[in-house]
Formats: structure tokens, sequence, C-alpha cells
């Protein structure tokens, strides 16, 4: 299990990249798209293995573009900004499909259910997670997120306030994390709160499902720690820790046995987490890291892993994992 530099781009932005997410291969296209974000209100999309622009930025947002996610079926994805916009996009032209409206709020993270069916968005100081239909772009429900019992007292005073969310794989769990924390847990067949995962005590940022275990849950919080929870038993399974400071994201990879975070200490790490411990640390970038993903499986070529990650430094970078 190791990390190589393939290829860093500089400049790859105008502004800090806080978004990047992989589109995966689509019948139309045999290769995956990594598509990033940035404070410069764009969405720029990259060659999976050499990172060559694919065309001009896709423009439409008023502000920041602050969080990516790609519909399973490589075709579509959605961009979220700080306009309280999210807009969902054509991968391949840039053409917007659908732009939705999540008032009275902001939006932070967001992400697709595994079936494409559903996209679910962390609504920032609404205190709710809000879902969409993907046929008709259409409001399915907006769910709020209840204070645990003997809660501390919430310093932002707007009450919860929500950053990322995370569907299971097989879609029956809906988790998101928010600014005190806490981590809500929803049956998201019936669409009915469960219970709080605890543990964190400073903001949630960053969530994922292991691909090959849908109650397990890993989770990146500016505590610096990263836990890995059983969602559905609302255990806290595993605890790892080694950035020297904030965990800005982090992803799972394909086969379920690593872990990559991005942190504000500028370093991407590499985890096992069968050790539950920190195999390599990646230090290509000069400021915060806010995003990294693992390449989806699948598509024509493929004979190996890779990891990408952007930074506040407007560079992206690309990774061999093996």
């Amino acid at each position: 299990m190791k990390l190589a530099g393939l290829k860093s781009v500089d400049g790859a932005h105008e502004e800090s990249i806080w978004a990047a997410a992989w589109a995966p291969a689509a019948d139309h296209r045999p290769t995956a798209v990594l598509l990033t974000g940035a404070l410069d209100e764009t969405v720029r999309a990259w060659r999976p293995d050499d990172l060559a622009a694919l065309g001009p930025p896709a423009r439409g947002h008023a502000l920041g573009v602050v969080s990516l996610a790609a519909h399973p079926a490589g075709a579509l994805a959605a961009a979220v900004s700080l306009d309280s916009f999210v807009r969902v996009f054509d991968v391949d032209s840039g053409a917007s499909v659908a732009t939705l409206e999540a008032p009275p709020s902001e939006v932070w993270g967001v992400q697709f259910h595994p079936k494409g069916n559903a996209l679910a968005a962390a609504g920032g100081g609404s205190g709710s997670v809000k879902l969409w239909d993907t046929e008709k772009w259409q409001p399915i429900t907006s769910l709020a997120i209840p204070r645990p019992e003997g809660a501390r007292p919430d310093k932002t005073g707007s009450g919860k306030l929500v950053l990322s969310v995370a569907w299971s794989p097989d879609g029956k769990l809906l988790a998101c994390g928010s600014m005190d924390g806490t981590i809500a847990v929803y049956d998201a067949i019936r669409m009915k709160f469960l219970h709080h995962l605890e543990g964190h005590h400073m903001p949630v940022r960053s969530m994922v499902f292991s691909p090959v275990d849908p109650h397990v849950l890993f989770t990146a919080c500016d505590d610096r720690h990263i836990h890995i929870y059983d969602a559905k038993e609302k255990a806290l399974i595993g605890a790892m820790s080694g950035h020297a400071s904030w965990v800005l994201s982090i992803d799972v990879s394909p086969d379920g046995l690593a872990v990559a975070t991005g942190s504000s200490d500028r370093t991407v790490r590499l985890w096992d987490i069968n050790m539950r411990s920190s195999v390599q640390t990646m230090s290509n970038h000069s400021d915060q890291v806010w995003a990294v993903a693992f390449r989806p499986p699948g598509g024509a070529g493929v004979r190996a892993g890779r990891l990408a990650s952007a930074s506040d430094d407007k560079s992206i970078s690309l990774y061999d994992y093996s």
C-alpha cells in the first residue's frame, strides 16, 4: 500500500480549490474524469492520467464552489456554491441541467444516492439535510437534525450548522456531520432519524462510508482525528490520529483497505484501516488540502488506482495508488 506522485498542476484555478470529485466512466466516455471546484466560481474537468484540462472552466455560480459530487452513471455532477445554489451540470459539456435552491441557508457537502435517484445536501445553518429527486429535480424532503440530549450550547447562535453528508453504499443509511462534532444517522428508506454518533467535539467537515461494509463510516474532524464508526449500531470502533492540524477531507479506497485524508497541516496522509495507522505522508501542497478523492474502479485501460488532492495553494496533485 503506497502512494507515488504522478503529476501536479500549479495554478489549476485562479483561486483556492476547495472541492474535487471523480466522475466515473460512462457509456459515452470510457474513462473517469477528475472535477475540481474553486473559490473562483468555476468547475474544471481534467484527464485522469496527465491532468490535462478538458475544455474551458464551467461557470454559473455567483460565489465560490465548495463541494462537488458526481452521479454514479458518470454523465452528471452537482456543484455547491456559497451562493446557496446547487448547480447540476453535464460533465462533458459543462452545461447546466438544473439549478436547485436551498433556502434559507447555504449548502456545504453534497452526495448522490448510490443508485443515482436522489441528491442529498448538508444544509448549513438551516440545521437540516435536503434531498431532491434526480429525475425532475424536485425536493423530496428536508430532514431536520435534532440536538442530542444534554448537548453543549451552540456558540454559532443558529442551532445546528451542517457541513457534511454521506450515503451508505446500499443506500439504507444517511449520515451528516455538524459544526459541534455530532453526526446524525438516518434510516434512508423510511427517512427517519435513528441516533447520533458521538466522540468528536469540533466540526466534522468530511465523511465517507466503506464500499465493502455498508455500516462502517469514516469521519474527518477539526479535532485532528479520524473516527471509524459502526453507524448502524451507534458504536465507535476505531480512531486514528497523526495530522498536526484540522482534518478537512477524507475518502476511502475502492477496495476498502485504506483511507486518504487532507489537512490544514498541508499534507495528504494514507492510512491502513486494518493497522489503524498512517503509513505515508505526502507533502505536495504548500497550503491547506481541502479535497482528496480516489478514482472509482472501471473504465477502459485502467491498470492502477489513482488519488487526487486539491489545495488552497490553487494546485491539484495526482498519485498512483497500489
